[in-house]
């Protein structure tokens, strides 16, 4: 039997018959259940050529998450942080893009001794040793690996071989293989098909893989009978064959795995021991479930931009709303607002009916901002709770200059790349940015300290603390020229960079809830810890 040099274990997951199963979800659940007593790393490989997805359109792809060390990565790794409680790295996502790059940048320096450079073996030997060095580097107890798309797709073969040779390279002991699959319920039949599993299945086989869990993604939970057939077809035991349901909320995941006994599984197999607590995670999750079924208060958060043709877009503001709402025990309830439909106050007034709270998201360009700086000036004007994030803060600035200060003309400097003429440019581009020509990867971004001015309502909201530590996105600020007669007007800017004149949090005093952060506060919520921002949000909105 193979020892395996760096003494971790493997867990692969992969996807098939099409993509959207939730492979993420599941490998973050996955990732809870054994976070208990051991380090478990989440890694995840993309199959396109980005080097990473911060150029790619949200509508297209879905949120860009952004990692503390400053990487722009897949909108999974948003699942792994909330679910495992996890500080990810941007070391830990491949794309087929980076592999080839770093690939080819080896061969101009000589690395391959003149060798000639083929896919087989020098990609997937690339991959695994990729792997390999993740394991070493954070001392892994368990390397929990995705592979993005489905098994059939062209653009993740060099993954799936990479990964079938993983299980030669470090022994059966250590490897384990799980494969997320579908089990449909056609309407009028009414009875769960094996059929798409079973090719699925078969597919993989032809790639070398034998999955040694299954977890059968279905609108309900698999059947005794299912299971068998399952188990059956595919050469492993029925109690191997894992419902994966419809639920109410993806926060449920983790509990079905473990009442289908996947821990028991997992630690058998990889001769491990984490048995999972998952008694504090059970309480949020009923009271997410009751009161999306029957709630007790609820309450509307208008969310305010121009990407709402796809939810994704805006992922992890969702998902911390769903945090403070499942601490305040209360229903959140979104309203799209589409901030390209909003072309005057009325529109807003509009728009905003019947919501108890605002937040304006980030967001880049000159489409739909108008509309969200109405959106801004009626949750002003009539004290209605207002988050403001990154391009949400800088707008709140716009619209308070030009409607308080009197700056006629006040605007973003961004716009001016699309021919609008800026009079006041009360947000600027960061002095580092603008010399910069290529788009990805050159933002500030990342974690950073933020100072917040004691006795300020931001301080209040982070529990007294004077210095907290939070991610960015971005290429213009506040206008340091303007900042004098913003604040002579009243609006306060309680948080700031800790050794420069960058301003990154805004408050309005004798304002309900009139927050603004330059930051993402969302990216570092999760179920156990939500974002403070978002929970005074909601708690300011029921007081409505």
């Amino acid at each position: 039997m193979k020892k395996n040099e760096n003494g971790c274990k493997y867990i692969i997951v992969t996807g098939g018959v099409l993509s959207g199963l939730g492979k993420g979800i599941a490998a973050a659940s996955i990732g809870n259940l054994l976070s208990g007593r051991l380090k478990v790393v989440p890694v995840k490989c993309d199959g396109y050529l980005n080097t990473d997805p911060g150029t790619m359109n949200p509508i297209e792809h879905g949120e860009v998450f952004v990692l503390d060390d400053g990487g722009e990565v897949d909108m999974d790794f948003g699942h792994y942080e909330r679910f495992m409680d996890v500080h990810a790295k941007f070391h830990w996502n491949l794309t087929m893009g980076k592999v080839f790059k770093d690939i080819l940048d080896k061969e101009r320096r000589g690395d391959y001794l003149g060798k000639t450079v083929q896919f087989l073996p020098h990609v997937t030997d690339r991959i695994k040793e990729w792997f390999h060095g993740i394991a070493r580097e954070e001392k892994a107890d368990v390397l929990l690996i995705e592979v993005g798309g489905t098994v059939g797709d062209l653009e993740n073969q060099f993954y799936l071989e990479a990964i079938r040779q993983l299980k030669r390279d470090v022994g059966r002991d250590n490897i384990i293989y799980i494969h997320l699959t579908y089990v449909p319920v056609p309407e009028g039949v009414n009875e769960q098909k094996s059929k798409p599993t079973q090719m699925s299945v078969r597919l993989l086989n032809e790639k070398g893989i034998e999955p040694d869990v299954i977890i059968g993604r279905c609108p309900e939970l698999l059947t005794p009978s299912i299971k068998e057939k399952i188990g059956s077809y595919c050469n492993i035991p029925a109690s191997h064959v894992i419902s994966g349901p419809d639920v109410k909320t993806v926060y449920e995941i983790p509990l079905i795995y473990e009442k289908e006994g996947l821990p028991a599984i997992l630690h058998s197999m990889l001769g491990i021991y984490s048995p999972p607590d998952l008694r504090q995670w059970e309480t949020w999750v009923r009271n997410i479930k009751k009161n999306r079924v029957n709630p007790e208060r609820t309450v509307t958060i208008a969310l305010c931009g121009k990407y709402t043709a796809l939810e994704d877009s805006y992922a992890s503001v969702v998902e911390a709303l769903t945090h403070a709402g499942a601490h305040h025990d209360v229903r959140v309830d979104l309203k799209w607002v589409d901030t390209g439909k909003i072309n005057s106050p009325d529109d807003a007034r509009a728009a905003l009916a019947g919501v108890q709270g605002v937040i304006v998201p980030g967001g880049f360009g000159r489409r739909g901002i108008e509309g969200k700086m109405h959106v801004i000036r009626f949750t002003r004007e009539n004290n209605l709770p207002y988050l403001g994030i990154c391009y949400g803060m800088q707008l709140a600035v716009v619209e308070f200059a030009r409607n308080v200060c009197g700056l006629v003309g006040a605007n973003t400097s961004e716009v001016r790349e699309e021919g609008v003429q800026v009079d006041h440019p009360v947000i600027d581009i960061l002095p580092g940015q603008v010399n910069v020509s290529n788009k990805g990867g050159t933002m500030r971004l990342g974690g950073h300290d933020v100072e917040l001015k004691a006795g300020s309502r931001a301080s209040a909201i982070y529990g007294g603390q004077t210095t907290v530590r939070e991610r960015f996105r971005h290429r213009y600020e506040v206008n340091p020229a303007y900042i004098e007669r913003l604040e002579a007007k009243g609006l306060v800017f309680s948080g700031k960079h800790p050794e420069e004149n960058i301003m990154q949090v805004m408050e309005l005093p004798g304002h309900k809830f009139f927050m603004a952060c330059q930051f993402h506060p969302e990216l570092t919520s999760n179920l156990r810890h939500p974002a403070p921002l978002f929970h005074e949000l909601v708690k300011a909105a029921l007081e409505v």
